[in-house]
């Protein structure tokens, strides 16, 4: 997409969204001004300005989109689903197909006034035991968010829990051999054991799929007050193992260069595994089953994001900075994968007494 001449905001028609605004936000008069808070690793998202109100539109990367990925609609749906629960989101106000005025899907929601603690500069501003109390907090939102009735929330729908975990290692798998930008033989073979030894869900619940310390809005006075969970785009029913298995995978140093090098997610000030698995155990009752699975599959997910991250960038359709070491993921991750599938550590952990 070209950059709008009018605006100036690459991926926005505001003129076009100013009009839909005016059919649909109560109170809106204009005019709107946006500009870009991050793009290119996911989907774009903009800050919107009219007046004092702000908003926050999110809307997919310019090109190289894979099937089932950067669904807007699917995001917008369960931030308004989730409003009532106890799970925190901001309040979703529009959303549109891409029969609308920017000719691909998008959403938007209240801007939540807060802090994103995105890299391991901005963790340092906490002392350990904040850095502790605000992991600890996380894996309570993922115990909150896997103890909703989907049912309750009108999310009966979402999804199909039972194949959950067939389907994401097709899906993957799927995404990889339309990303990919060299012959990688980790990923095809993480790709088999995980076919081969794929379990029966653990469960079903609402997960997340992208939980990680940057994509919640923290309380800046309170970095243990979660304000809103952010980026739903891969939620769905699912194996709530799934998601657990995905925040710990998060926190390999390997994944660093998709976060430009610099992640809080990776920080070696962040607890231990060990700490987040009895916190999330304790608070959900859940026992482990055969986690290795799901920690590799959780490997085998974000390897493919990087390589679908590297690859947008090689065509040079990613946005902003520290894109180019996000190739340098893929191998270091797909061989983590290999490693946690061997590794029983955390395989049919009880729960505590």
């Amino acid at each position: 997409m070209t950059e709008n001449r009018a605006t100036g905001v690459e991926g926005l028609d505001l003129p076009a969204l100013e009009a839909y605004f005016a059919e649909r936000v109560e109170g809106f008069t204009g005019p709107l001004s946006a500009r870009l808070l991050s793009g290119g690793r996911s989907n774009l998202t903009y800050l919107l300005t009219a007046g004092e109100y702000r908003w926050v539109l999110r809307r997919p990367p310019l090109g190289g989109l894979t099937p089932s990925a950067h669904d807007m609609l699917r995001e917008y749906r369960i931030v308004s689903a989730l409003a009532d629960s106890g799970v925190p989101v901001a309040r979703a106000v529009a959303s549109s197909d891409a029969t609308g005025p920017l000719g691909v899907q998008f959403a938007v929601v209240e801007f939540v006034d807060g802090s994103v603690i995105r890299t391991e500069e901005e963790l340092a501003a906490l002392d350990q035991a904040q850095v502790d109390a605000c992991a600890f907090a996380l894996v309570d939102v993922l115990a909150r968010l896997h103890a909703v009735d989907p049912a309750a929330v009108g999310l009966a729908d979402f999804g199909r829990p039972q194949g959950y975990l067939t389907r994401q290692v097709r899906r993957w798998y799927d995404q990889w051999q339309r990303v990919r930008t060299a012959e990688l033989p980790d990923v095809d073979a993480l790709h088999a054991r995980l076919a081969e030894l794929c379990p029966v869900e653990s469960g079903a619940s609402i997960v997340h799929g992208d939980f990680r310390i940057d994509n919640v809005i923290l309380d800046p006075a309170d970095p243990t007050d979660i304000r809103a969970v952010v980026d739903w785009e891969m939620a769905a029913l699912g194996d709530p193992l799934a998601d657990l298995g995905l925040h710990l995978a998060y926190a390999d140093p390997a994944f660093a260069p998709v976060l430009a090098g610099s992640a809080a997610a990776t920080s070696p000030r962040m607890p231990a595994a060990d700490a987040l698995i009895d916190r999330y155990v304790a608070a959900t009752g859940r026992g482990l089953g055969v986690f290795s699975f799901y920690l590799g599959l959780a490997y085998f997910k974000i390897a493919v994001i990087a390589e679908g991250i590297h690859a947008r960038h090689l065509q040079g359709l990613t946005r902003g900075e520290g894109f180019d070491r996000v190739g340098e993921a893929t191998a270091p991750l797909a061989a983590a994968g290999l490693q946690a599938l061997a590794d029983r550590t955390y395989d049919g952990k009880a729960v505590p007494a």
